[in-house]
């Protein structure tokens, strides 16, 4: 992965986006420490997909019952139901 100072990453950045779809994500920084990283669009997406909990993570995660607005089980009563008959 290739660094470039951001003043170099302004100046040639079509170089900075070819050698970044050529040979992988590029690290822009900014007084000598990362600041950004360019990388591909479909790394990218594949970044974003990945970093999406499932619907079956988000029900099991320690927060569900807080987000979701859950009840607690086992609290609530069922009503005798009587035959009309």
């Amino acid at each position: 992965m290739r660094t470039w100072p951001v003043q170099d990453a302004k100046a040639r950045f079509s170089e900075m986006l070819e050698t970044c779809l050529r040979e992988g994500p590029q690290v822009v920084t900014k007084r000598g420490v990362d600041a950004a990283v360019l990388v591909p669009a479909t790394d990218w997406q594949k970044l974003k997909r990945a970093a999406r909990p499932t619907f079956k993570e988000l029900l099991l995660s320690a927060g569900a019952r807080g987000d979701l607005n859950v009840p607690p089980r086992g609290g609530m009563h069922r009503r005798r139901v009587h035959n009309l008959v």
